[in-house]
């Protein structure tokens, strides 16, 4: 297939997308998530929880919804309309972890689940933490010479 033909394919393939349609949905259904999360919080503060553990209960709650979503399938719907509303937020990590852990469980509790857990997560976990030390490096070097 010629090079200008298979571009004309492409664009009929590809589904077209409202980019500030998306932005708005993104933004809406990451703010929801944000606000359960909230009330959580707060919900747990109201019942004596300390401030640490209120937010640890809340990371936890947020956690297993996501994963029950994932492991009854109703995570698809919900990011074909949300977008990237839900998978950026602490729902989406959990989300890559257990769809990984569901896909290879037929393959066994090592060579499958266990070596394969963090497939789509293990990329994300990497550049946190090399994108953490460089911005932690930059402002140890700007607390050094007294700019911060």
């Amino acid at each position: 297939m010629d090079p200008k033909a298979y571009q004309e394919y492409v664009e009929n393939v590809t589904p077209k997308v409202n980019g500030w349609l998306s932005f708005f949905k993104a933004f809406v259904s990451g703010g929801v998530i944000c606000v359960i999360g909230q009330i959580l919080c707060d919900g747990f503060k109201s019942a004596g929880l300390m401030h640490t553990l209120a937010n640890n209960y809340t990371t936890l709650i947020l956690i297993l919804a996501s994963v029950l979503l994932t492991g009854f399938n109703l995570v698809g719907p919900i990011t074909k309309f949300a977008g990237a509303g839900y998978l950026v937020p602490i729902t989406g990590f959990a989300n890559s972890v257990a769809s990984c852990a569901i896909e290879f469980k037929r393959e066994g509790q090592v060579f499958g689940i266990g070596s394969q857990i963090f497939n789509i997560a293990g990329s994300v976990i990497l550049y946190g933490i090399v994108t953490s030390w460089f911005f932690g490096f930059i402002y140890w070097i700007l607390t050094s010479i007294g700019l911060v």
